[in-house]
């Protein structure tokens, strides 16, 4: 029987951010972002579980009040809690060996609090298809340079075969286990499933999965949290 697992690392302290919370219980127009993100994943409909990884010491109070916070009017999902580590592939190691009995796995960022449930379908829905591995793509609009150490300009690729990754990031449990049972590290989950000649497929992303990193990208998500109260 098929069981999707959600995880969501929640242990990382967020510097750019500047806040004195761990950066996924800053709050959100008023919700801390790792409980948007986990209402996501539960509206979804697809997810079967979800992990929250959370930091070492974090009062369990503060855990409590994020995770209730706003799952109260969706249906009910498992909402399983375990401890991370100083990394974010420590904490994503860790919610796969809370999990044994997973059959496939999604990896979100608690910070892309706002991403709709229905990218999450498609994601599934790409797993479901007989991919091992996918990850939501937007295509880059911005020119990318490459630079040298002395900040020199040493190349310009061509945008059209570039694309912003985002997440949730989906993979069968056997292919995510065997990644991060591999040596080696990478930006992403993705990036370790490539490392072990793994195909990963796309779909469609969506800016509002964008990651909430910096004092600005808070504002804009406080905003478009307030006009969707409104």
């Amino acid at each position: 029987m098929s069981a999707v697992v959600a995880l969501v690392p929640a242990a990382g302290r967020g510097v750019r951010l500047g806040e004195s919370l761990p950066k996924a219980f800053v709050p959100v127009g008023g919700t801390p972002m790792v409980a948007l993100a986990v209402a996501g994943l539960v509206a979804s409909g697809v997810v079967d579980r979800v992990v929250v990884v959370v930091p070492e010491g974090l009062p369990q109070d503060i855990i409590d009040a994020a995770l209730t916070s706003s799952l109260g009017a969706l249906p009910p999902v498992p909402v399983q809690v375990v401890v991370g580590g100083a990394q974010r592939t420590d904490s994503v190691r860790a919610g796969i060996t809370a999990t044994p009995d997973a059959t496939h796995y999604l990896v979100h960022d608690a910070a892309r609090a706002l991403t709709p449930p229905a990218l999450i379908g498609r994601v599934v829905g790409a797993l479901y298809a007989g991919n091992d591995a996918v990850v939501p793509a937007l295509a880059v609009v911005d020119t990318i340079k490459s630079v040298d150490a002395a900040g020199v300009v040493t190349g310009t690729p061509d945008r059209a075969g570039l694309r912003a990754i985002q997440t949730p990031q989906g993979f069968t449990a056997d292919v995510l286990r065997r990644a991060y049972a591999a040596e080696g590290a990478a930006t992403d989950d993705a990036g370790l499933v490539e490392r072990i000649g793994v195909p990963v497929h796309t779909v469609a992303g969506d800016p509002l999965a964008f990651k909430i990193t910096t004092p600005l990208d808070l504002r804009l998500a406080e905003s478009l949290v307030a006009q969707v109260v409104r």
